[in-house]
């Protein structure tokens, strides 16, 4: 473990840092938000914003906040339609841009999350990590993270967790600025933006012990 990142403890250069970054991006892009509030009424109406429950540092529950890219579609039964069917076109460029995820600053700003970190996932997530894979909780989720610059939603689950692991082991505040110069060039390329076969990603459904051992060997 690195000495110098206690679980569930936040580094005040890591908190200031996010602080001094947070603050003018906010202000800077609030035209930005302004714009793509508008814009995302008139294809998809409102709510603009989407929030859910997600698991935070130790895995204290808080609400994420983003912008909202998928259609209020149900079928028949009143059951939401599968997500390639809800997300819209302008929903898809969103995402691909990482747009959607700017609301976000908020919970850094509010000390939910950090700029960099593995990214908070589902609640219904947390009875199915092994011990290794629970320890991505022992840190501030994050916008971004070492996970998303290194392939982010093409890797397994496996991989994304070895690598949050990783990054709980070996943070430092040079790492930090580095993700957050590779995230800006991810971003451009646009890689590893959904699974293949996927409109986003599947869901985690547990790891195996062959599926472990496999990204182990590889």
């Amino acid at each position: 473990m690195n000495p110098t990142l206690p679980p569930g403890r936040v580094p005040f250069l890591k908190r200031y840092m996010d602080v001094l970054i947070c603050i003018p991006a906010l202000i800077l892009l609030s035209p930005l938000f302004l714009f793509l509030s508008i814009i995302l009424v008139i294809i998809q109406g409102s709510p603009v914003f989407f929030s859910q429950k997600r698991p935070g540092l130790l895995g204290k529950i808080f609400d994420i906040h983003k912008f909202r890219t998928m259609r209020n579609a149900f079928d028949a039964d009143g059951n939401p339609l599968p997500d390639e069917k809800r997300l819209s076109a302008f929903g898809k460029f969103m995402r691909s841009t990482s747009l959607d995820e700017l609301p976000e600053l908020w919970n850094v700003l509010r000390g939910e999350m950090s700029l960099v970190g593995p990214r908070p996932l589902l609640v219904q997530y947390l009875p199915l990590y092994t011990p290794e894979q629970a320890r991505r909780h022992e840190v501030l989720p994050g916008i971004t993270g070492w996970a998303q610059i290194n392939g982010r939603n093409a890797i397994t689950w496996e991989k994304k967790f070895e690598l949050d692991v990783w990054y709980v082991d070996n943070w430092s505040l040079s790492l930090d600025l580095r993700i957050l110069i590779l995230t800006l060039a991810k971003v451009v390329l646009r890689e590893g933006i959904s699974q293949s076969g996927q409109a986003t990603t599947e869901y985690f459904t547990g790891s195996t012990p062959e599926s472990i051992q496999s990204e182990e060997i590889s």
